[in-house]
């Protein structure tokens, strides 16, 4: 559920692996393989100015100014915060 697209934060050496790492496990492609659907298994910590109600995304909030803070590989997907942790976020 897409409630945001963080761009910046990752080296560049990051950006080449998780490029090549993302093509390796894609589960699905739209526009010709700028958009990519992957297996869940990579966990990023990423930062925001604030959450605000959305139409245009599909989990109803976006973030405002998403930045990767870093990869978390001592952390599992069974771990990342839910849309419930974005909605108490929101509602402040």
């Amino acid at each position: 559920m897409n409630i945001g697209q963080a761009y910046s934060g990752l080296t560049d050496v990051e950006i080449a692996e998780m490029t090549e790492w993302f093509r390796a496990h894609t589960i699905q492609e739209f526009a010709h393989g700028r958009v990519r659907v992957v297996e869940p298994l990579v966990v990023l910590e990423v930062t925001f100015d604030r959450v605000q109600p959305s139409n245009r995304h599909k989990g109803g909030y976006a973030l405002r100014f998403p930045r990767i803070v870093r990869l978390r590989p001592d952390k599992s997907p069974t771990e990342i915060d839910t849309i419930e942790t974005v909605r108490k976020l929101a509602q402040g």
